[in-house]
């Protein structure tokens, strides 16, 4: 990662005078990514209604397609690629462990909401 990339993400911050500005820029920021995420978790209920067998619910290469997508991202946003990487690898494993409660919590009325 060059500085160049780096000041890139830079610009797009605004500055700070102390850690409540930072914490205050922080929240804010969570409370557009959170809803977004949420989103997210809504299409992996639409893929559980959707995917015949539970065996679909991972796939290996759609992960790194997903990854190699996240990390040509984060260079073009002046992003850091090994850590967004780490944090869609794990979003990931969580979005799957929640497709996986959902697709048995569709085929299974008994069972209560995934969570």
């Amino acid at each position: 990662m060059s500085a160049e990339t780096d000041l890139r993400a830079i610009d797009r911050v605004q500055h700070c005078e102390s850690m409540q500005d930072v914490r205050r820029n922080v929240d804010a920021l969570d409370d557009v990514l959170v809803p977004l995420l949420v989103t997210r978790m809504g299409y992996m209920r639409q893929a559980a209604r959707i995917k015949a067998d539970a065996s679909l619910v991972r796939d290996e290469a759609r992960i790194e397609a997903i990854v190699a997508r996240v990390r040509g991202r984060a260079v073009a946003e002046g992003g850091q690629p090994d850590m967004m990487e780490a944090v869609y690898r794990h979003l990931m494993e969580e979005c799957i462990a929640y497709e996986h409660r959902e697709f048995a919590r569709l085929r299974d009325p008994g069972q209560t909401a995934a969570g």
